[in-house]
């Protein structure tokens, strides 16, 4: 921060507490950014479980009735294995009582280490066409699969047909595949099976360029000669049989080991692997078969084979390698947090519908019990009060303020402390020459130290505390300190509201006081646990506040600091509903991070200041096991959690079913504008305001999780902040009326 020009045009030094403003923005900008990454990373990771679940970029489109009047006579009626040398297509036949058995669309967590074990005991090799997404979430079998002597092929990444895309789409399917090859086996592959895919009489003139295109990217393509339908789970004896090949012919069979249920497949493949070897066949790969066709000569199978199969897997080296497996390590990340989140989500929304429940059920009954016929604290409360008003440069405010108290109906004394302002507020202050108010000044020491002062300088037994940008309606005082009849009362919290409600911001925050501050506060008050006492309007027993220790400076909130020590020492903190205080909101929302900010991290560093009361007895241990675990649990933890609803609604509308994913948004919506209402009702407000609630939670409440986020980011890596002060307009006077 820069000092600031005098009238005279030097420029004088900052301040204290404009230094250690200016210290804690420099400090926690990395922090805001921190809590940004955090977003987009947890961003990243949904996107990428997305694509490996084949819902982002997804196309379920399956090209049937083609022509293929391009596609050269000697492909559709050649053999099962489509290769390209010099550029030449050209097909291979399996050799005559050969086998190879193909499986597809693995591998799978169930049936292909099954499959594997059935390989395994009959010794035969199989060639196993991967989908990419699959291999990155299940690396360990397809290392495996490949020490076990089995072959790989590509089956694209997210199992679509390739017909449908574009050239750089079935670039991008071949590449990640191999991709996660590497990072999972540390090979790539030159064996390729399009999904949907059946025979060489089936290539129609779409699918005719695409294996053209991996033609000259050097794949072999593979189709298949027999197909066995087990994904049609037609029972173990058609399995067999439509596996089985005619007039020993030599084919290239298809099998699933994924996909479904493939306990069939599981039953039928020791059958038909005895069955075909009494009838004189032997199992190969697709490598293996090419290499037998090319040598002409049975007993050259084996070597060949194995040469072959060398050519087909190709070690990964360099940028591959390293880049699957970081692909591999960011899949795994993906697989683990997920479904933590989808667990966090679940305890999230429970948590908050039943706080919307808990609320309006308390709320109801809290406003019948304060305004029933027969309710009352006690005798009227009618001796006089100290109204303290801590001040820092409150010029454009201190007058309105001063003006409200003055036609209090109630006797009180106000008392002004000027925490060392700089813009003449305690010269105002005093030129207003209103009775019974006091001027007291200070060095610049901050708010709680302010406060003290005024505590200290007090001439009655009850002290109301208020901001300087706040005004009182007349009867305001009065009400406030009537809870005070009862004598176990050690503190009152009054009901702020909005001044500046006419901008979209101040409507915003509005909504927010009237429901979530309000509304929360009936519950606490009910459940005899209220965590905060609001600064813009609070009343006090004195003599509590000198045994408490005063207001401390050891958090940001030390509002919610003394309302917490109070509950400890055994006193009872209530709401006045009818007490209300208009005070002037943030009007930026630069203003209003600074303040939410101030808000959140010092209820927590507060909330961890009296954690001993977890284990006090008494009424510490009452606010310790019912006020701090709900505190903690609607405060902090649901709205840290509570974007993974965003997150998934918008996850759910973009890649899995939109009309659904918006009606449940709308259904949540529903419940939290039921609950507004309510608390409008109850506050007397106009409902005309409610229609900036949709877009409320579409804008605001994502900044009020940021700026959660953030608090928590500082809690955790530790971080201290002065008592900042916004700058304000002084736009906030005596309301016309309530309700407005």
């Amino acid at each position: 921060m820069t000092a600031t020009p005098t009238a005279r045009g030097r420029r004088r030094a900052p301040t204290r507490i404009e230094r250690a403003a200016g210290r804690a923005a420099a400090l926690h900008r990395p922090r805001v950014l921190l809590a940004l990454l955090l977003l987009l990373a947890l961003s990243c990771v949904m996107l990428l479980d997305g694509y490996l679940r084949a819902e982002v970029g997804g196309d379920q489109r399956v090209r049937t009735g083609a022509s293929s009047a391009d596609v050269p006579d000697d492909i559709l009626d050649g053999g099962p294995i489509l290769t390209f040398p010099g550029g030449q297509a050209t097909t291979v036949s399996v050799p005559d009582r050969t086998i190879v058995l193909t499986f597809d669309d693995g591998p799978d967590p169930t049936w292909t280490p099954r499959v594997l074990e059935i390989l395994d005991e009959y010794a035969v090799p199989g060639t196993f066409f991967l989908v990419g997404s699959m291999v990155s979430r299940h690396p360990g079998i397809v290392r495996d699969l490949v020490e076990q002597g089995n072959e790989v092929g590509v089956h694209t990444f997210t199992h679509v047909d390739l017909s449908y895309q574009s050239a750089s789409r079935v670039a991008r399917e071949m590449e990640q595949t191999q991709l996660a090859l590497a990072g999972a086996a540390g090979i790539t592959t030159t064996l390729f099976r399009a999904p949907y895919s059946s025979k060489t009489d089936a290539v129609d003139d779409y699918s005719w360029q695409v294996y053209q295109q991996l033609g000259e990217d050097g794949y072999t393509s593979v189709f298949i000669d027999t197909d066995s339908e087990d994904w049609k789970e037609p029972g173990v004896p058609q399995i067999v049989e439509g596996a089985t090949p005619e007039d020993g012919e030599g084919a290239s069979v298809l099998f699933h080991d994924s996909g479904g249920d493939r306990s069939q497949t599981l039953e039928a493949l020791p059958e038909y692997i005895e069955k075909m070897r009494a009838e004189g066949y032997t199992f190969t790969t697709v490598s293996g078969a090419m290499a037998e066709q090319r040598e002409q000569s049975a007993d050259a199978a084996g070597p060949g084979a194995g040469d072959a199969l060398q050519a087909s897997h190709r070690p990964a080296t360099g940028a591959t390698l390293y880049e699957g497996r970081a692909l591999v390590a960011a899949v795994a990340v993906a697989e683990w947090t997920v479904p933590a989140l989808s667990a966090a989500l679940v305890v999230v929304g429970v948590a908050v519908m039943g706080r919307f429940a808990m609320m309006l059920v308390l709320a109801r009954r809290h406003h019948r019990q304060r305004n029933g016929r027969r309710f009352a604290w006690g005798p009227p409360v009618t001796r006089p009060v100290s109204v303290l008003v801590p001040a820092y440069n409150e010029k454009e405010c201190i007058e309105n303020t001063l003006r409200s108290l003055a036609a209090s109906t109630h006797p009180i004394e106000v008392i002004v402390v000027d925490d060392g302002s700089t813009d003449g507020t305690a010269d105002l202050a005093e030129a207003l020459g209103l009775p019974n108010v006091r001027v007291i000044r200070q060095a610049n020491a901050g708010k709680p130290a302010a406060l003290n002062n005024g505590v200290r300088s007090a001439r009655h037994d009850i002290v109301v505390m208020m901001d300087g940008d706040t005004v009182f309606e007349p009867d305001t005082v009065a009400r406030l300190v009537q809870p005070f009849a009862d004598p176990s009362v050690g503190a009152v919290a009054g009901n702020a509201k909005v001044g500046n409600r006419s901008t979209l911001i101040g409507a915003w925050q509005h909504i927010e006081y009237v429901m979530g501050f309000n509304l929360d506060r009936r519950m606490y008050d009910l459940l005899r646990c209220m965590p905060t006492i609001p600064g813009a309007i609070g009343a006090f027993r004195r003599e509590a506040v000198l045994q408490a220790g005063g207001m401390s400076e050891d958090t940001l909130a030390e509002d919610t600091d003394i309302t917490i020590a109070l509950h400890r020492a055994g006193r009872r903190v209530v709401y006045e509903e009818h007490a209300r205080a208009w005070t002037e909101a943030p009007r930026s929302l630069r203003q209003l991070w600074s303040q939410r900010y101030r808000w959140s991290y010092g209820t927590m560093q507060a909330l961890w200041k009296h954690r001993g009361s977890l284990t006090d007895r008494g009424p510490s241990g009452r606010f310790g096991r019912v006020g701090m675990p709900l505190v903690v649990l609607f405060q902090v933890v649901t709205p840290v959690f509570a974007p993974l609803i965003d997150v998934f609604t918008v996850y759910s509308m973009l890649f899995v079913d939109f009309r659904a994913a918006l009606l449940a948004w709308c259904a949540v919506l529903g419940v939290q504008l039921v609950c507004a209402a309510y608390a409008f009702r109850l506050d007397g407000e106009k409902y005309r305001y409610l229609l900036m609630l949709p877009l409320q939670q579409l804008a605001y409440r994502q900044m009020m999780y940021l700026v959660l986020i953030h608090s928590c980011v500082t809690a955790l890596t530790g971080g201290r902040l002065r008592w900042q002060k916004l700058k304000r307009t002084g736009e906030v006077g005596m309301p016309a009326g309530t309700g407005g």
